[in-house]
């Protein structure tokens, strides 16, 4: 059977924690003893070797140092940021509204030299116009039930993607043929999208291509939506959650799959076509 992503994260906490219960055992101290010396609730204690409340950075420092163990904090520093970045729901990122999702991703972006980004449904944030960005934002709003500030967050997605024009970066768009009709925002809206498309791809530092519907024998089926940052962090949006896949294996296998994708796909002049045809079925 599989493990969900959902269910890996956990075990992943789960091995956190007990190696936190180990060093508290092993320090020959009570869950009392423990709290006392780190200055919280008994209960709190429990919480976290349960693994039922994630332990902060000072909350590992603290522990390590209360069982003698300070020597095995950036260890488990490093573990539990691991196991709470594998699988982080998107109703709890964006409680407050949209507008902080969207600035959180700039380190990241800069700190990518090779971005591959794979996009079977939507054109991919970095390439999307503000209202493009701003329909698809509210409806997300709307579908996690979280406060609608689509109009700030869209903003905060344009100036997110400057970073497409600093050096340094390169970046390998693919999407499938489809993304081009599926409409949102108004007409004006998706044509002013469209004829952004047109240009992304002419940048020096951008490869961008489409995969027509019309391919025959496909060497592979649309997949999910995924990011490849360099060939370290493969970032995957599903509807409840991001998922981060770190696992060397895993990379290669999704970096195995952009290739079997890029390879399908058309570029230039024959890319700028299928925009073009895209653009003359709005009227």
């Amino acid at each position: 059977m599989s493990i969900s992503p959902s269910s890996s994260a956990q075990a992943a906490r789960e091995n956190v924690a007990r190696q936190l219960r180990d060093l508290r055992k092993n320090a020959g101290l009570t869950v009392t003893e423990l709290a006392s010396r780190c200055g919280w609730h008994h209960a709190k204690t429990s919480r976290i070797e349960n693994a039922r409340t994630p332990p902060s950075p000072t909350d590992i420092r603290r522990w390590c140092s209360a069982t003698d163990a300070v020597d095995q904090a950036p260890d488990l520093l490093a573990a539990s940021q691991h196991a709470e970045s594998l699988y982080r729901e998107w109703r709890q990122r964006v409680r407050s509204g949209l507008r902080k999702l969207q600035d959180s991703y700039v380190e990241l972006y800069r700190s990518t030299s090779l971005l591959r980004c794979y996009s079977p449904v939507l054109v991919p944030g970095l390439l999307q116009t503000e209202g493009y960005a701003r329909a698809l934002l509210s409806i997300n709003a709307r579908f996690l039930g979280v406060p609608d500030d689509a109009a700030e967050a869209a903003a905060a997605r344009l100036q997110r993607s400057q970073v497409i024009h600093e050096p340094g970066h390169r970046y390998l768009f693919l999407i499938e043929e489809a993304v081009l009709y599926y409409q949102l925002g108004n007409a004006d809206a998706m044509a002013a999208q469209l004829g952004y498309l047109l240009t992304a791809g002419a940048l020096p530092q951008v490869s961008f291509g489409i995969i027509p519907t019309a391919t025959h024998e496909r060497a592979l089926w649309p997949q999910e939506t995924f990011d490849v940052h360099d060939d370290t962090l493969i970032s995957v949006e599903l509807i409840s959650a991001e998922v981060n896949v770190t696992q060397p294996s895993e990379i290669a296998l999704y970096i195995k799959a952009f290739e079997q994708l890029r390879g399908m796909a058309v570029y230039g002049a024959d890319a700028r076509e299928l925009i073009i045809q895209a653009i003359e079925a709005l009227n």
